[in-house]
């Protein structure tokens, strides 16, 4: 398999499908280019390589073919100070104007296409518009993570006009090789650590998880779903009652297959959602009716910090608690101190999904991880055991 650093680029138009897909203001400014500053050193690499980039992006959601405020040309300017070199925009994706204009690209050139969602052929994963784009490149570089787990003709279908000049970027490379670190082959002891509002959204991560983990900790609001199913009595705190004989069913599973299941044995119970409610300290399974569990306990931050500690390789996907209100952030800091501990003592550490790089920049801690993944739903489906199309494009 070709990579970034194997491949010569010299003369050669590299077609750079990355994730730009960032928020604008009213004033079309842009309020966080973290996607954009990820993708620097791909495109970087292929200029100083004396190759041209031909870079191509989704952004927003438009609705019927082009729409201004979804329009490439608002990232162009901003792209040219990062790059430090001028950039092009073109006016549309394909099309004869811009295949003129990617012919004539010298080398250390940089080109923009329009935003690929004008056209409906790219979500379908059209071939022949897959096609059409290959058309622009002598190769394709992969470096949008966010959208490996779609089918999209610029993501996936593209790869077969390019069978022996296919590859990713530094950012997918990154984040495929620091996730097969926790899926395909942990150190051990491995422990994860589930948390968040509902066992709904993460009941397939947790059941393909205990054929990986040693421990699985539950945390956050998905605590009372299984609380309530061992017979505990759990006030007003969520709970989704569809859930109940699947909480049954992971408890029984990871008994049979020897995972340590560590659910919270007490809690920071509250009588309103509030950051000025009154609190106590509880048993999870003796919740005052009318009162609801919102960070977790003592003895369970306890817990939770000896197991991970003594882990090998941790991966944490969701808080513990609600860490957005100062009352209830204990639990969630806990956690991130414990996996901070743990990276410092040698073991490799994955904070993955929103709330968890949340409360990572929100403590402070975010470079003292072994790795923080970006892409939530492409990361999910991974930790589903799920094959990502834009992964296997390259791969296969």
């Amino acid at each position: 398999m070709q990579t970034i650093e194997s491949y010569d680029f010299k003369g050669k138009k590299a077609l750079i499908r990355v994730d730009f897909n960032v928020p604008l203001n009213e004033n079309f400014e842009i309020t966080d280019d973290t996607r954009m500053t990820a993708a620097v050193p791909t495109i970087k690499k292929v200029i100083e390589a004396g190759g041209s980039p031909i870079i191509m992006s989704h952004f927003g959601r438009p609705k019927n073919g082009p729409e201004d405020k979804f329009s490439m040309k608002h990232l162009v300017a901003h792209l040219a100070e990062l790059l430090g070199v001028d950039v092009k925009l073109a006016p549309d994706c394909v099309g004869a104007e811009v295949k003129a204009l990617a012919e004539a690209l010298k080398p250390g050139e940089v080109l923009l296409l329009e935003n690929l969602r004008f056209h409906k052929e790219e979500e379908k994963g059209d071939e022949a518009f897959a096609g059409q784009l290959a058309e622009l490149g002598d190769c394709w570089v992969n470096d949008a993570f966010g959208t490996a787990h779609r089918a999209h003709a610029s993501t996936a279908v593209i790869a077969k006009f390019f069978p022996n000049d296919k590859l990713f970027g530094y950012l997918v490379n990154d984040e495929v090789s620091n996730l097969d670190k926790v899926v395909a082959n942990p150190a051990r002891p491995m422990t994860a650590i589930m948390g968040g509002a509902k066992v709904s959204t993460k009941i397939t991560i947790i059941e393909n998880m205990l054929d990986t983990v040693d421990n699985l900790i539950i945390g956050g609001g998905m605590i009372f779903t299984f609380v309530k199913a061992m017979g505990g009595n759990i006030g007003a705190s969520l709970c989704e009652d569809d859930y109940l004989e699947m909480a049954k069913t992971i408890i029984a599973k990871a008994e049979a297959k020897g995972v340590n299941l560590v659910i919270a044995e007490d809690c920071v119970a509250a009588d309103k959602f509030a950051n000025d409610a009154n609190t106590e300290v509880c048993l999870t399974k003796n919740i005052k009716d009318g009162w609801l569990g919102l960070d977790v306990g003592p003895k369970t931050i306890a817990t939770f910090k000896e197991v991970i500690g003594n882990s090998k390789t941790v991966l944490w996907n969701g808080p513990a608690g609600v860490f957005e209100m100062d009352a209830f952030a204990a639990g969630t800091k806990a956690i991130g101190d414990a996996v901070v501990e743990a990276t410092k003592n040698g073991a490799f550490t994955l904070v993955g999904g929103g709330d968890s790089v949340a409360a990572v920049n929100k403590f402070g801690i975010a470079d003292q991880v072994s790795y923080i993944s970006t892409a939530g739903g492409a990361m999910l489906e991974t930790l589903e055991g799920k094959v990502l199309p834009g992964i296997a494009a390259v791969r296969g």
